[in-house]
């Protein structure tokens, strides 16, 4: 048979006389085609520039898929994120640093206190204070008569004086200029005089300076306003002329001493007096207090130092001079100096009912040989919780005034300068820059002799200190 019988000529118009379909060929052609030139092309050698290009190429690809791919709303806010928390974590870091550094300054001053208020703190400070030339110190005149006080605002930048001549001024540290006086009165005026008419011994600031506290021979205790110099009221109640005056550190508690031999606490905000206490055997002539509720007191001709406890209503008794006690002051709550007749000054610890160190003779001596006498020492002052005190005195013909800062507990000068009259007032500035000196023509508690020569005045000496040692190194 032949097959024509089987097959149909033309059937099926999509497959070729070989019975295949024709449009399968032709993709599949194509596809051979493609793979050949895969082929081909896989086959072919590849040089070193066309992969460096390739390379590079790929590179930049990928680096411009990073890009954008940092820059998606979602990683930047990530990123952000990060950032912001970094800053947090470095501002975190900075402010327990700086929380930490104020801890350890708040820590050091907590400390600084306490040992303030055991008495056992203590400022090196001596070692360093250069000698002042002559042309640095300065006077301030304005009192007719002696000066016989002064006092130093807490910031330093205002100084009291009394005088003699019932006067008080009120001066500024900086320019010299009187910013304040008020004018003594004549004895027979006390009822219509605002002010002292009598000799103004004693005054005090209180440690927040806006008390001024002022006391006189007619046994009268004043209190002004300090910014302004109004008079406020006046305190009665000692029988004899007031030679000591202080304000309780931290308080308006005021202590006062008198010839009448008593100490008398006050309450200068309640205007109230609260208590008398007695023992010594003489007219006091010197009184100093700081933190505690205690007070020192000289006693004078007594010969004795007196430490009165209040709170505890007693008293420490201390023996050490030969002549009289005539100034005192605190250099901490342990350790006090004082001054006397006999030109000895003495350094004392409340520990001990003698003095720890005694200089005779501490600024010399005066007369014909063989009769020698000591310089009177008037007056005393202690930069305080430091190693460094001052004294002045006073001697008959042919004048001298002299002050000396001493190296405590062995005194030996730093630096001294002569003028004539009698030192009847040194105090020290908080600060330590600078040491003022009250000087008259007469003592402040009587007129033994009087020196002509002599000018009435405020001196104001500065104290330099040497530079550090990592100054040095720096101006280096």
């Amino acid at each position: 048979m032949s097959s024509s019988f089987f097959i149909k000529k033309n059937a099926n118009p999509k497959l070729t006389k070989k019975g295949k379909s024709t449009s399968a060929p032709k993709r599949k052609g194509e596809d051979g085609k493609t793979n050949k030139a895969k082929s081909k092309k896989y086959n072919e050698e590849i040089s070193s520039d066309s992969e460096a290009e390739s390379s590079t190429l790929l590179k930049k690809r990928q680096a411009n898929e990073e890009i954008v791919y940092e820059e998606t709303p979602q990683e930047k806010k990530l990123r952000l994120a990060k950032l912001y928390l970094e800053q947090l974590k470095e501002e975190e870091k900075n402010k327990a640093e700086d929380e930490s550094f104020e801890t350890d300054l708040i820590a050091g001053r907590l400390q600084e206190e306490v040992l303030e208020q055991k008495g056992k703190l203590q400022r090196l400070v001596a070692k360093d204070i250069i000698a002042p030339e002559a042309s640095e110190i300065r006077v301030l005149r304005g009192h007719k008569l002696p000066i016989t006080c002064l006092v130093i605002a807490p910031d330093d930048k205002c100084i009291f004086s009394a005088a003699k001549d019932c006067s008080i001024i009120k001066w500024d540290v900086e320019s010299g200029r009187k910013l304040h006086t008020i004018h003594g009165g004549r004895k027979g005026t006390e009822e219509r005089h605002v002010g002292h008419t009598a000799h103004i011994l004693c005054m005090t600031i209180s440690s927040d300076g806006k008390y001024l506290a002022t006391g006189d021979m007619n046994k009268l205790i004043m209190i002004w306003e300090a910014d302004t110099c109004k008079h406020l009221y006046k305190f009665v109640g000692h029988k004899g002329p007031l030679s000591g005056l202080s304000f309780r550190r931290g308080t308006h508690d005021l202590y006062s001493a008198s010839h009448d031999r008593s100490v008398k606490v006050w309450n200068v905000d309640e205007k109230a007096y609260v208590e008398t206490l007695f023992g010594h055997q003489d007219a006091i002539t010197g009184l100093d207090s700081l933190s505690r509720e205690r007070c020192v007191t000289a006693g004078g001709r007594d010969g004795t130092v007196r430490v009165w406890k209040i709170a505890e209503e007693s008293q420490l008794v201390f023996h050490g001079h030969e002549g009289s006690i005539d100034c005192i002051q605190l250099i901490n709550e342990e350790h006090m100096i004082t001054g006397a007749d006999d030109g000895s000054v003495s350094l004392w610890s409340v520990n001990k009912k003698k003095p720890l160190c005694t200089v005779k003779q501490a600024h010399g001596c005066h007369g014909d040989l063989g009769l020698e006498q000591p310089h009177w020492v008037a007056s005393v002052a202690a930069l305080q919780n430091s190693d460094t005190v001052a004294s002045g005195f006073c001697r008959p013909a042919p004048l001298v005034k002299r002050y000396s800062v001493m190296i405590l507990p062995i005194p030996n000068p730093l630096l001294s300068t002569d003028q004539p009259g009698f030192v009847n007032s040194l105090k020290f500035s908080s600060s330590g820059r600078f040491l003022v000196a009250g000087v008259g023509q007469e003592h402040r508690l009587g007129r033994w002799w009087r020196l002509k020569e002599a000018k009435n005045g405020i001196y104001i000496i500065p104290l330099r200190r040497k530079p550090s040692d990592a100054e040095g190194n720096q101006d280096e």
